[in-house]
């Protein structure tokens, strides 16, 4: 294989990803080649949905504490494996449905890797004394995973959004990753969730197709809906719910400026983007939630605090304590 950066237009001319942007999707160095060994990442195998290894709990749900890199490579290696998966990346509005809603919850327990999207969760699980180690928002990964996947002569399938939208992306995402393979593009009829005939369609439209990847963009939980319904369908294939990232990719939305992604404030660009639709969401459900979220997460961290030392007796702070002392 050749080396990653050659196999990429080198010229930011809508023709394909500069090096500097390739590298900022994509660690392609990291990469195994086609035929690595599945033994390749050092994290231990996320098997069926279960998850094991170390996680960091933010009020009630387990992260996977990885950068994005370190989710390329599983996804990577696990296909290479012949194992497929799920990943969830919830933001303050997830995570406040996992706590009122049983459903959401499950779908969140179920997934193969889950890794947090939105500044706040990672300022409380930093504020709490067990950080995540940065956020890893779906509209990044659909970029990340997409390179990962050209470099490895897979497939994705972009499902979600109004008619045109997933077609549209598509066409934007082959022309900056040349080699990428879209195995397919869907934009289901509004209400087909609750249609069993036209949710049976939609699967098998996509089953037939036989991606490694699927992007999934019709919002939390519904997403994750269909999600559940085509793992069994293609067991080897991962699944990403993406939310609003393929009208992203396809500008029917615009995200928010760098600088607002990287303080916090995206989903403020986000209300201004669409007010009428994201009023209540945001100001009157979220905003309050945000706030409660940090606030346990500051009493988590007064818990964390080490207990006083035992008084040492008259030998001063240095002295070290007899062995036969209280402990």
């Amino acid at each position: 294989m050749l080396p990653a950066r050659r196999r990429i237009n080198n010229r930011s001319n809508g023709r394909g990803l500069s090096h500097a942007e390739a590298h900022r999707c994509c660690p392609f160095d990291a990469l195994p080649a086609p035929t690595a060994s599945v033994d390749y990442f050092p994290m231990r195998s996320y098997v069926h949905g279960s998850r094991v290894g170390s996680r960091v709990n933010v009020y009630g749900v387990d992260f996977d504490p990885l950068h994005e890199k370190d989710v390329i490579r599983h996804v990577v290696t696990e296909l290479a494996a012949g194992r497929g998966g799920q990943i969830v990346t919830p933001n303050v509005d997830i995570l406040r449905l996992t706590r009122r809603d049983r459903e959401s919850r499950a779908h969140v327990e179920s997934a193969s890797l889950v890794v947090a999207d939105g500044k706040p969760l990672v300022w409380a699980s930093q504020i709490a004394g067990r950080p995540l180690p940065a956020r890893v928002p779906g509209s990044d990964l659909i970029w990340s995973l997409s390179a990962a996947l050209a470099e490895q002569d897979r497939s994705v399938y972009l499902m979600g959004g109004a008619p045109s939208t997933p077609s549209r992306a598509g066409q934007v995402m082959r022309s900056r990753i040349p080699q990428l393979r879209i195995a397919g593009h869907l934009s289901p009829p509004f209400g087909f969730d609750t249609q069993p005939e036209q949710l049976d369609e939609v699967c098998a439209t996509v089953a037939a197709a036989q991606p490694d990847l699927v992007f999934v963009g019709l919002g939390f939980p519904k997403q994750e809906r269909v999600i559940a319904r085509l793992r069994p369908l293609l067991p080897r294939a991962w699944f990403l719910g993406c939310g609003a990232a393929i009208g992203f990719v396809a500008g029917v939305h615009r995200r928010a400026p760098r600088w607002m992604q990287l303080s916090g404030l995206e989903w403020a660009h986000r209300l201004a983007s669409e007010p009428a639709r994201l009023m209540r969401r945001y100001v009157v459900q979220d905003l309050p939630f945000a706030l409660e979220l940090l606030a346990v997460s500051a009493r988590q961290r007064l818990h964390l605090r080490p207990e006083a030392p035992a008084d040492r007796g008259e030998g001063g702070p240095d002295e070290p304590v007899q062995a036969g002392g209280p402990h």
